[in-house]
């Protein structure tokens, strides 16, 4: 198995496909191409890019889309025209392109195959689609974000094999000698101490370990500091714990949602998810510093889960909200997976919404950055 991944900004369409294909192949070293995944900025013609593409590698599957931001070769492109291509040796690995419509059925696959999803944001039920996935292959991982670059329907574009698409959501089922680690960083650091969920309904939390909601953030604002009070008015989230564990709580056991409101009155919270009773909830915060310390401990934790085996290759989801402008520097995210992971191929980018598993179900997240690490499967 091999990887290599490159970018281009040139301006022209024809120019930046040759520039980073050509390089993208060089860095395979011989091997030839089985995945190419391209994401091209909306400056570019998206209908020349899978017939140039299919030219220079003519026996590889492909899959991409329009991006708000682009990410090749480990840097990010991020409001500038910029053009990337990841390819992929996976001499072991089975491959199947697939195109879902709303209301389409799945696909019937045999064994567990891993999924790369790339939808339109316009035309797809994105969170319908993993469930039924979830539901249909509970052991697949599944990745991947919304297509970005377009702000109207019909302005996104997604890329699979000889075609370019506006519509659904385009995949590529990966099974055979292939394994797929995830590292879904939310960009929050918790506060205060979990708290079991006593009694909700529906999207309503309504007790926190016997105490309704408000009474538990008041005496939770007064025990921060100053820094963090000011962060607790503009940037403050739940985490609802996914992994049933219940005694200890690491970086990625929490799915991060928005808080809704909070009913003066009852004293109950609404939060952006359905929770169920006997969970455990625990306030987030969220900034630039909170995504960093966050995306550390999750990379740390795959560390250890994996043994620290480098991967041959990764793809990078990252929200539009995160990258230059959050964190007041180029290339965060990708330097942070540089220093920590080390030198693999790293493509993707800067997404409408981002998939990706926390706990044993996959979600829809926003401001996260999902990233797909491949190895074989026997490593």
């Amino acid at each position: 198995m091999r990887w290599s991944s490159t970018l281009s900004e040139k301006l022209a369409t024809v120019d930046a496909v040759a520039e980073a294909a050509a390089a993208t192949d060089a860095g395979l070293g011989g091997a030839r191409a089985d995945l190419v995944v391209v994401f091209a900025s909306s400056t570019h013609t998206f209908g020349e890019i899978p017939r140039r593409l299919r030219d220079r590698f003519p026996h590889a599957r492909i899959l991409g889309c329009s991006a708000g931001g682009v990410i090749g070769g480990g840097r990010e492109a991020e409001g500038r025209p910029a053009l990337s291509v990841t390819a992929a040796s996976l001499p072991a690995v089975d491959l199947r392109s697939l195109h879902v419509r709303d209301g389409g059925e799945l696909p019937t696959l045999e064994g567990s195959p891993h999924f790369v999803l790339l939808a339109d944001p316009f035309t797809c039920d994105i969170e319908g689609l993993v469930g039924a996935l979830d539901e249909a292959y509970p052991e697949a991982r599944k990745v991947g974000g919304l297509a970005s670059g377009g702000g109207t329907p019909g302005s996104t574009a997604l890329f699979l094999d000889d075609e370019t698409l506006d519509e659904g959501a385009v995949g590529m089922a990966l099974g055979g000698d292939l394994a797929v680690d995830t590292v879904v960083a939310q960009g929050c650091r918790p506060i205060g101490q979990p708290l079991i969920i006593t009694r909700c309904e529906r999207h309503v939390v309504q007790e926190l370990g016997g105490r309704t909601p408000v009474v538990v953030l008041r005496e939770l604002h007064e025990s921060l500091s100053q820094r963090d009070r000011a962060l607790f008015r503009s940037a403050l989230h739940v985490g609802i714990e996914m992994t049933d564990r219940q005694v200890e709580y690491r970086a990625g056991d929490f799915l991060i949602r928005n808080v809704l409101g909070v009913d003066p009155e009852s004293g109950a919270l609404a939060v952006g998810a359905r929770p169920r009773r006997f969970q455990a909830l625990q306030f987030h915060l969220r900034d630039a510093a909170s995504a960093t310390e966050d995306l550390l401990a999750c990379l740390e934790r795959r560390r250890v889960e994996t043994g620290g085996v480098r991967p041959a290759g990764a793809l990078l989801f990252s929200c539009l909200g995160r990258g230059e402008r959050f964190f007041g520097r180029p290339n965060h995210d990708s330097d942070l997976f540089r220093e920590r992971v080390g030198p693999v191929p790293l493509g993707g980018f800067f997404c409408n919404g981002e998939i990706g598993p926390v706990g044993p179900q996959t979600f829809l997240h926003g401001y996260t950055s999902s990233f797909a690490l491949f190895r074989p499967a026997a490593t």
